[in-house]
């Protein structure tokens, strides 16, 4: 019995290719709520789970790409 390891990963990289965009403007989104606003008003720097969206976004999506593109 042979199973198609690659098929499964370029599904799984295109599934974290989504969720990094996702997150990404999901982070986006909520950068310009009103206390994330005032926040960087305060601080000059976005919020903890702002940037933590932006932080798992990114890794979600070079993960994504790259078991897409892996051979």
């Amino acid at each position: 019995m042979q199973t198609n390891f690659g098929a499964s990963s370029k599904i799984i990289g295109l599934i974290l290719v989504v969720l990094g965009i996702g997150f990404a403007v999901w982070g986006f989104q909520m950068s310009g709520s009103i206390g994330s606003q005032v926040t960087q008003a305060v601080t000059g720097a976005d919020t903890d789970k702002v940037m933590t969206y932006y932080i798992f976004g990114a890794v979600s999506f070079v993960v994504g790409i790259y078991l897409f593109f892996k051979k």
